[in-house]
């Protein structure tokens, strides 16, 4: 199996924590050169000295960037694809704030968009060039099962989310002559700060303790535990090696199992 990505340059978002770390990581084993991008500049300095160097002629590297900014990641983005193609796009980010859709604002699902959405395009329209000169390209967006199946108390998100996917399904159809693949990893329940906040939100609702939701959450999981970011990113890296190359335009669940339809 052809999972050497030696020579091929990865851009991961939201990459300061939690899943976005994870696969900067996971590709950077497979000896690709790494661009992490967030918020955190000492953060994402401190992740590019620690980064696995497989080879004498492995760099990686961080842009500070705040995906909210449109223009300015634009901006961000062109300079980059400037110095170097990006072979591999990770469109990754902190989902929307837990609550229910009946109670939304327009400001709320505005700004989710933009987080969310209108960052991916923009981002893709930035490195899609290079791509296609190369006629090679990974377009991975890390987004939920929610797309499957909406989950209770995340309005705006389940919302958003949906509409990346259908983004992406279009996409993918549009690239795939070029040789450039567009798939989505959708993670279940993962030990990141965003699960903390979804379960903490879901024991305010329901005046129970945290644990007790974090326990029936659980329950619901065949696997019988929550993801760790490095199993969820182990799935994104495999989107991006050669192997799969004849994958695009797919969701693939990794949820342990949680979901029940086909």
């Amino acid at each position: 199996m052809q999972l050497d990505l030696g020579g091929r340059h990865a851009l991961v978002c939201g990459a300061s924590q939690g899943i976005g770390r994870a696969s900067a990581v996971e590709l950077a084993l497979l000896g690709a050169d790494v661009t992490v991008l967030a918020r955190r500049g000492a953060v994402l300095a401190a992740l590019v000295e620690s980064l696995p160097r497989i080879h004498d002629a492995q760099s990686h590297d961080f842009v500070v960037a705040d995906v909210a900014d449109t223009d300015a990641l634009r901006a961000h983005a062109e300079q980059l694809v400037g110095r170097r193609p990006v072979h591999i796009l990770v469109n990754n980010t902190g989902g929307p704030p837990p609550g229910s859709i009946v109670e939304a604002t327009a400001a709320d699902f505005l700004d989710a968009w933009r987080r969310h959405l209108l960052a991916n395009h923009l981002l893709a329209q930035a490195v899609i060039p290079g791509m296609r000169d190369a006629r090679w390209g990974r377009i991975i967006n890390i987004i939920s099962t929610s797309v499957k199946e909406p989950i209770p108390g995340i309005g705006v998100s389940n919302t958003t989310r949906g509409a990346v996917a259908s983004w992406a399904k279009t996409l993918a159809t549009e690239l795939a002559p070029l040789g450039i693949t567009v798939n989505n990893v959708l993670p279940g329940s993962t030990h990141t700060p965003r699960i903390e906040q979804i379960v903490a939100a879901r024991a305010q609702k329901k005046g129970c303790s945290e644990h007790a939701v974090q326990q029936a959450m659980t329950d619901e999981i065949p696997l019988g535990r929550f993801a760790e970011p490095a199993e969820i990113a182990a799935a994104v890296a495999f989107l991006a090696t050669p192997a799969a190359s004849y994958i695009t335009g797919v969701s693939l669940p990794v949820d342990g199992g949680r979901m029940r339809s086909l």
